[in-house]
């Protein structure tokens, strides 16, 4: 007895896997299935790192000075940073490429531990905005000595 592969689509099935290998290329091109590309979408970019002392979070802003920047601590353990990223003006000129994002932009997360809210420093270096978050003392950990008896 001779059996025939039963497919409901018939040609629809390869047809629809070259459109989808297509759309992948096209998208790897245009940059949007680049985890590089993914994680830029949420602006500005942030890292978040820790000494014994204190927090600190750093965001590129390039072209942007600390006058156009609000940051703030709430609740001792929520940092917001809010601004906006003017558009660059170009007189005598025609834009070919524009990706680059401007307008208004605001983050806010939670910090892994309380901070000391009144000692929170920002400088902006370069492009790169840095936030020094100092521990709140009872925050910090510490080292429990054990005693035996």
């Amino acid at each position: 007895m001779l059996t025939t592969r039963w497919q409901p689509l018939g040609t629809a099935w390869p047809e629809t896997k070259r459109l989808q290998k297509e759309m992948e290329q096209w998208l790897r091109r245009v940059g949007m299935n680049d985890p590089r590309r993914s994680a830029q979408s949420v602006y500005p970019p942030l890292n978040l790192w820790e000494d014994d002392n204190n927090l600190y979070v750093e965001a590129e802003l390039p072209e942007l000075e600390l006058t156009d920047l609000e940051i703030f601590v709430d609740g001792d353990n929520q940092l917001s940073i809010k601004g906006e990223r003017k558009q660059p003006e170009r007189e005598n000129g025609t834009w070919h490429r524009q990706e680059r994002s401007h307008g208004k932009f605001s983050r806010l997360g939670e910090l892994p531990q309380y901070v000391d809210s009144e000692k929170v420093t920002a400088e902006l270096k370069h492009g790169v905005l840095t936030i020094t978050l100092p521990k709140r003392k009872e925050s910090k950990a510490r080292r429990v000595e054990v005693k035996a008896n």
